[in-house]
């Protein structure tokens, strides 16, 4: 039988990576179990580098302490075929202490159901407290994630936030009608805010909100998630690099049934409007980041089933054109009482690009097509799904560690409430109705996003 040295003699001096799994099965052969983890306890071993100098003692990696930089990725030998779809780096989370402390507003089906489990993905943010007026909810979410019981709060409590230094960050998931009101209290308690879309029920509150973030130093970010999405971002990237040539024309749906007219939805005082600006925004800041384009006409026209108690108060269905100045045309519509669609789809000079679903939380698919002379090319591409929430989150807990300004800051959620208007405005008056024209691209965005 070999000895222990013998054997690492024998796999050091191999040419070849050798892996720790295959170096524990073939020292396994000869030696017991004890014996292999005290020899390796008792030294750190270099394996795979092409050295033959035997046993090489290693330092473990400095820590690192600074939030600013990125953690480094550990890295694994390789073991795909290069005809394989490449994997992405493998995940490197901060650690704990450094991450950004996020105070959770609101205890409804999009926290409980997607953005509580999508913190356990984050990189770079963690939960730190619970804003919530059911107290044995909170209790009880509380201890499923890790959160001290002082640590939660209630909407009268709200403002002792300040005094908490383990929040830097507040996520405002509240019915629309309370956003302005969340944020300006979130940001003179000196915290940072990212608020859920659609950002407020009016113009005007999101210029309060903007201003509230401004004045105490803040940084304001809107959660809207497709546009930290990777498949949204190809089909950007491709208009952007004209690889169909130039866009023409864009369509996009976004319908669901909803049943309940008691729902905070179906309360304009709560929801601001109804399919428009819950569902129907998707579509429209869609094409928006797409383009990078401001639209400079828009034509509504809307509808409600008389009688439906879902539609006393906000509205069941919209459909709107928008005229751009490259001379692009979109159409969407959206509809509460149909059953669940969500389609978006580019048409450019020499093919197209497709998604369905293209705004769900998971599970989004996409296609292409183009022409080579005699052959039509139908693809589908595959990128590695991503949490949508988890994304979206880590870039702004990159902006606060980094004093960045959010890539959909305040200023993006405002001109979509400003062009939502214009909509409304239009349905009513059964006519089209002129915005602002902006010569540049991208006029409200921040710093994009990274990518990997």
């Amino acid at each position: 039988m070999k000895s222990l040295d013998s054997m690492l003699s024998d796999l050091l001096s191999d040419k070849k990576t050798v892996s720790r799994q295959l170096f524990l099965r073939r020292a396994g052969q000869g030696l017991a179990l004890s014996g292999i983890a005290g020899g390796l306890a008792a030294c750190q071993i270099s394996l795979g580098q092409g050295k033959t100098d035997g046993v090489k003692p290693t330092s473990p990696p400095a820590k690192n302490t600074d939030p600013s930089k990125p953690e480094q990725p550990i890295e694994l030998e390789a073991w795909k075929a290069e005809t394989e779809q490449a994997a992405g780096p493998t995940p490197s989370p901060q650690p704990e202490e450094q991450r950004v402390g996020y105070a959770i507003v609101g205890l409804g089906h999009l926290s409980l159901d997607e953005i509580l489990p999508a913190l356990a993905q984050c990189k770079k943010s963690k939960v730190t407290a619970l804003v919530s007026g059911n107290r044995e909810k909170a209790l009880k979410v509380a201890k499923q994630y890790g959160v001290p019981e002082k640590n939660i709060y209630n909407y009268q409590t709200y403002d002792q936030l300040k005094d908490n230094p383990e929040v830097q960050a507040i996520y405002i998931v509240l019915p629309n009608g309370l956003h302005a009101e969340y944020t300006i209290r979130g940001a003179k308690a000196g915290k940072h805010i990212l608020c859920e879309k659609p950002m407020a029920n009016t113009p005007e509150e999101c210029r309060q909100m903007i201003e509230a973030c401004k004045q105490a130093n803040r940084k304001l970010m809107i959660a809207y998630r497709i546009q930290y999405e990777p498949y949204h971002a190809m089909i950007r990237d491709s208009i952007r690099q004209k690889k169909f040539g130039k866009v023409k024309f864009i369509e996009a749906t976004n319908a669901q049934y909803t049943a309940n007219p008691s729902h905070w939805r179906h309360v304009k005082a709560l929801a601001g409007g109804g399919s428009l600006p819950d569902i129907g925004l998707y579509c429209l800041n869609t094409i928006r980041y797409a383009l990078g384009e401001e639209p400079t006409e828009v034509m509504g026209y809307q509808y409600s089933t008389p009688g439906d108690p879902l539609f006393k108060e906000v509205e069941e269905n919209v459909t709107w054109q928008m005229r751009f100045p490259s001379g692009v045309l979109a159409n969407c519509a959206t509809a509460y009482a149909a059953h669940e669609n969500r389609t978006y789809k580019v048409l450019a000079e020499k093919g197209w690009m497709s998604m369905q679903p293209a705004f769900a939380y998971k599970g989004l698919s996409m296609k292409q097509s183009h022409a080579e002379g005699p052959v039509e090319y139908n693809e589908e591409p595959k990128v590695a799904e991503k949490n949508q929430f988890a994304l979206e989150m880590d870039h702004f807990s990159d902006c606060i560690q980094q004093d960045k300004k959010p890539f959909t800051p305040g200023e993006e959620g405002l001109q979509d409430h400003i062009i939502m208007e214009a909509i409304y405005q239009s349905a009513q008056e059964g006519k089209p109705v002129k915005l602002q024209k902006y010569d540049k691209l991208d006029t409200f965005r921040g710093t994009e996003p990274k990518r990997g």
